[in-house]
């Protein structure tokens, strides 16, 4: 049985693109005046929606927001999408192919888009290290479990 379900299986990458980009340089040009020693933030979110029965959107947001002291740099943002074709999965498997796998796959292409973006709006570029998002999710899901369970988990 188990042989058959994996067998049914089907994945496939559609089409990989930039659904939107936003940069934001509120405190220039004078931020460029001072010394660049940032404090500098990143945020991820995924999302994912179906568009047919067997195609999904997959959306990677990837907010950098850079800071000198109280004043903010730069607030750079993409959102890398893609559409997949998943089909055969069971629900368990199908949470971590839309919120882990397909994420990894967005991911690079989020990060190239970011570096160019804030090399592009006058700063030095940046490079985001690999993302584990294999862990986030089960993070995520352990989360969710303990919320479920009412805070009736047992501590760790």
């Amino acid at each position: 049985m188990t042989e058959q379900s994996q067998v049914s299986q089907h994945f496939d990458i559609q089409k990989i693109y930039l659904k939107d980009v936003s940069l934001e340089t509120p405190n220039s040009p004078a931020i460029f005046t001072e010394q660049w020693q940032p404090q500098t933030e990143v945020r991820l979110d995924t999302g994912a929606a179906p568009v047919t029965q067997d195609i999904f959107e997959v959306v990677l947001t990837v907010t950098i927001t850079s800071k000198l002291g109280e004043r903010t740099a730069y607030l750079a943002e993409v959102q890398q999408a893609g559409l997949f074709t998943l089909r055969g999965f069971e629900d368990g498997q199908m949470g971590h192919m839309l919120h882990a796998f397909c994420p990894n796959i967005l991911f690079p292409f989020a990060r190239e888009e970011l570096s160019s973006l804030v090399t592009k709006g006058g700063f030095p570029g940046v490079l985001l290290n690999p993302i584990n998002f294999d862990g986030l999710y089960m993070q995520r899901l352990q989360q969710q479990q303990a919320a479920t369970a009412g805070g009736a988990a047992a501590p760790h």
